[in-house]
């Protein structure tokens, strides 16, 4: 079946896509979100053990200043809590547990972990939204310390990047850290007007969703200097879509599922765990 459809795409975009150019960089989604108990310690782990050396992790502070992994703002979906997780300490954040049983993840420890290890590629995503739950004095206090431990983990020929859909953080570190990498999320294709945001806020990586994006307006973004990450890739099909779109980078939902694949059907494509 994903023969077939693969076959039907590749018709589609056309044939100068054929045989694919770039190397992609896959990087497993919160440890594998559909597969794993997303953010948790367990999850990230078995990704490292499936051979996986990219990873992408969202980075919440508590009341009291403790940074925690964790995508929602809220407990519910996630966790047996209630409730705005800002406005929780950190003491409170440590008796929960998710709906799976495991202890919410700190990002000190999430920095142990990925400490020692070399060549990684790894999205610390800073979530500061609802933006009023990080005003100004406040974001920058948390763009400092997620700085400061991404900085404190040893690693060689290793890629750390700061993300962020909320441009407040990227531009902290614009003006404080000129050493960062940075990459903008939005939740648009790559298009016109994704281009023209990105060179206009001089960051020149964007993770945009895959829906609606083109192969053309991909090569596009390219030709402008642009490096493209697309999301999300909830299925081993959406994955090899993107590949053929020509990403540089891909946000994998299902990352078990997909090395598996592609290692035995497709172990033509260029892609980098």
């Amino acid at each position: 079946m994903r023969r077939i459809f693969l076959a039907i795409f590749l018709l589609w975009v056309g044939c100068d896509v054929y045989a694919q150019t770039q190397t992609v960089r896959a990087f497993s989604h919160r440890g594998g979100r559909l597969e794993r108990d997303e953010n948790t310690a367990i999850a990230f782990q078995e990704s490292w053990d499936a051979g996986y050396t990219g990873f992408e992790t969202d980075i919440r502070m508590t009341k009291d200043g403790v940074l925690y992994l964790t995508h929602d703002h809220t407990l519910e979906r996630t966790t047996n809590g209630h409730g705005v997780f800002e406005d929780k300490t950190s003491s409170e954040i440590d008796e929960l547990r998710t709906k799976k049983g495991n202890k919410m993840m700190r990002f000190d420890e999430f920095c142990r972990w990925l400490d020692g290890k070399d060549n990684l590629y790894v999205e610390f995503e800073m979530k500061t939204k609802p933006v009023e739950l990080y005003p100004q004095e406040r974001l920058e206090k948390y763009v400092e310390k997620v700085y400061k431990g991404v900085r404190s983990i040893k690693s060689k020929n290793s890629q750390f990047v700061f993300t962020s859909s909320d441009y407040r953080g990227l531009r902290y570190l614009q003006e404080h850290h000129k050493d960062a990498e940075l990459l903008l999320i939005v939740s648009k294709p790559i298009c016109d007007e994704t281009i023209a945001l990105a060179k206009t806020v001089g960051i020149y990586t964007l993770g945009c969703k895959n829906e609606g994006t083109s192969y053309k307006a991909v090569q596009k973004a390219k030709k402008e200097g642009i490096t493209v990450s697309l999301w999300p890739a909830t299925s081993v099909d959406e994955f090899i879509r993107e590949v053929y779109l020509g990403a540089d980078r891909l946000c994998v939902d299902v990352p078990l599922e997909t090395k598996k694949f592609l290692s035995e059907k497709m172990p033509w494509l260029k892609i980098i765990y």
